[in-house]
């Protein structure tokens, strides 16, 4: 009897590129993880990254994997891709690239001059849009580039996300996958198409059709294993490469999410929450939902920016003795910053956090701020810290909300994914918070999980997206309300978290107008 297949999907996250093998019941039966450097800084807000680091550091990966792994490669019945998400990369004619990747993290702006052109234009100042409009300019990294490097945007061939290009490096062809199109491109979010030719989009970027790969539905196939892909991967020629999707649209199919009743959360650098839908729902007005790790569905999204940054910021400014003491005990530090956490009540004795450490385009607006409200002299940094995880449910449950009056659909659960739902206290906070049950699912790898089961369809190794989802994910820890809390977060978030950007507002407006910042 031969041993069943494997599915190998390279997760290349921003802190770490992993090569993952599933079996086809969502088992993890190998795993190698490279960490990397998100990004260097040439220039105040920048963020970018050679693509030969990235593809250098997916063989890094996978060769971790082979000596971790007692599975055999030529077990492997094909390979998928999950990535980060908006990050560009230029290609030139021979598919070399003309300068670093600019990653999503990046702040810089391009040069907005009048208003769209035409029709659109006319239609944006009367939607009252045009601020929202010029800010998608602004974002859009190829009017930066043309506009700064002219030179490499004149030999520009290809523009990929990091998706295509990973892809490209694997097959050689320049495909890739419609749930992997979210960023600042040509991109139809109700058709999973490139933009019409008359779309406002194409007027407002200097992208042309043919810089734009071949676009497949997620379970297809892209292509195959080239001979020096195989080789720097460990595996043989020819294998199939099968189209998945960002990380978080996996990470959500990796958590089983495939109703709109049901919260994904994502815990992570970006936090978000999100519901899968057949519906084109809007989550916030002209906020497109971004394109399903399900061929032809929605992902109606509330993101909060820099969100899980900013516990990996208090760890960094304040969380030395913690982590100190961890290494002396040889313990991962979670277990102590969870001790930090519940050494003091739920909500941290009056101290309220916005977590706009980033603005927005439209809710919260561009002049947003943190901010934190409360200060007495009881507080020590505990309270600091559960404040920040607080905040950061309070706007994930205040994004539930505007998904639920959008869709018209309650969300009556919530599987919560990323680095920080490996924290105990963190879980319990989140489903006291929501007033719900708040899941875990059954491996912290759902983003290579969810890329494992859309290849698992394509392969034919599952016959359709519900028999994979069931075979494939599970829930283990779940953490149920307690009713005390409950009703004490009730009363600070509607009483008081839904009045502070609202009462706050005009005096980030005035720090703004004063300071500059931000831009």
């Amino acid at each position: 009897m031969s041993p069943d297949p494997l599915i190998l999907a390279i997760d290349n996250g921003t802190q770490s590129v992993r090569a993952l093998l599933f079996d086809t019941h969502g088992n993890l039966v190998g795993k190698g993880k490279q960490e990397i450097e998100p990004y260097f800084s040439e220039q105040p807000g920048w963020a970018e990254q050679h693509p030969e680091y990235f593809w250098g550091n997916v063989g890094k990966a996978c060769q971790l994997l082979w000596e971790n792994s007692s599975a055999a490669p030529d077990r492997v019945a094909g390979i998928t891709v999950t990535t980060q998400r908006g990050t560009v990369i230029n290609l030139d004619a021979d598919g070399k690239p003309l300068r670093p990747a600019i990653i999503w993290l990046d702040q810089r702006h391009a040069r907005v001059t009048g208003p769209v052109k035409g029709p659109w234009g006319w239609f944006f100042k009367l939607a009252r849009l045009e601020n929202t409009i010029h800010r998608f300019r602004e974002k859009t990294q190829a009017n930066w580039i043309e506009q700064n490097q002219p030179e490499i945007w004149h030999k520009t061939r290809h523009f990929l996300l990091l998706s295509g290009y990973l892809n490209y490096r694997l097959t050689g062809q320049f495909r890739d996958s419609t749930g992997s199109q979210v960023g600042y491109l040509p991109f139809d979010y109700r058709r999973h198409q490139w933009a019409r030719p008359r779309d406002f989009k194409w007027q407002t970027m200097p992208v042309t059709r043919d810089m734009l790969p071949e676009l497949v539905e997620p379970s297809e196939t892209l292509g195959n294993l080239t001979t020096e892909a195989a080789h720097h991967l460990g595996l043989p020629v020819g294998l199939p490469v099968i189209a998945a999707a960002s990380d978080k649209a996996c990470e959500i199919l990796g958590s089983g999410g495939l109703t709109p009743d049901v919260g994904c959360m994502s815990y992570g650098t970006t936090a978000t929450i999100n519901t899968t839908s057949e519906r084109y729902v809007e989550p916030i007005r002209l906020m497109p939902p971004y394109p399903s790790a399900l061929p032809g569905r929605y992902s109606a999204e509330v993101m909060i920016y820099r969100g899980f940054w900013m516990v990996s910021w208090f760890k960094r400014e304040f969380g030395l003795r913690e982590q100190r003491i961890a290494e002396q005990r040889d313990i991962e530090p979670e277990a102590l910053f969870d001790e930090l956490v519940n050494s003091v009540p739920a909500g941290s004795m009056g101290l309220m956090l916005q977590p706009y450490w980033s603005p927005g385009v439209r809710q919260p607006g561009p002049e947003a701020k943190g901010s934190i409200i409360g200060f007495g002299d009881v507080h020590t940094r505990a309270h600091m810290y559960r404040a920040i995880l607080e905040g950061l449910a309070y706007a994930l449950r205040e994004g539930k909300e505007k998904i639920e009056k959008r869709s018209g659909v309650k969300i009556r659960t919530l599987r919560v994914a990323g680095g920080g739902s490996q924290s105990d206290a963190a879980m319990q906070l989140t489903a006291d918070v929501f007033g719900l049950p708040a899941e875990r699912p059954h491996t912290y790898e759902t983003s290579g999980l969810g890329a494992a089961i859309d290849a698992s369809v394509g392969l034919g190794l599952h016959p359709d997206f519900p028999t994979a989802v069931a075979a494939m994910t599970r829930v283990g820890d779940i953490f149920y309300p307690k009713p005390e809390t409950r009703a004490l977060y009730e009363r600070l978030y509607s009483e008081v978290y839904l009045q502070m950007y609202p009462r706050l507002q005009p005096l980030y407006q005035k720090i703004r107008d004063i300071t500059g910042y931000p831009k």
